[in-house]
């Protein structure tokens, strides 16, 4: 099986990207060790921009891409979708907090037979 060069070429590209990445991360863990008398929020913020600019050259990958794009995918199908009203909302609750307690009044209601019956066959009962 043969790469075609182009493939080969952003294949390449795509390591060395994402070897950045993970050298920014690594800068940034790093960092924070060995710089862990200076302040709290400096060295917060330092590490948020490594993050960001790892997340940003990640995003430039292939699968980086395929990531953002399936996010933007799923925030449109989001938009789609339609929300019960306030009404609708409490209804449901209601009707599964029934659904709930009779379930409940029923599993307890075997389970009191069972070990009725259960102690009446061994001879545990009379």
């Amino acid at each position: 099986m043969t790469l075609k060069p182009e493939n080969s070429k952003n294949g390449a590209l795509d390591r060395l990207k994402w070897s950045l990445a993970f050298v920014l991360l690594l800068a940034g863990l790093l960092g924070n060790h060995y710089y862990s008398e200076v302040s709290m929020l400096v060295r917060s913020f330092v590490w948020l921009v490594l993050l960001a600019m790892a997340m940003f050259v990640a995003s430039t990958t292939t699968k980086g891409g395929k990531v953002l794009d399936f996010f933007r995918d799923a925030q449109m199908e989001l938009r789609k979708v339609v929300w019960p009203t306030r009404d609708e909302t409490m209804q449901m609750t209601l009707v599964v907090g029934a659904m709930v307690i009779v379930l409940a009044l029923f599993l307890w209601g075997m389970d009191g037979i069972l070990v009725w019956l259960i102690g009446w066959l061994t001879g545990q009962r009379g």
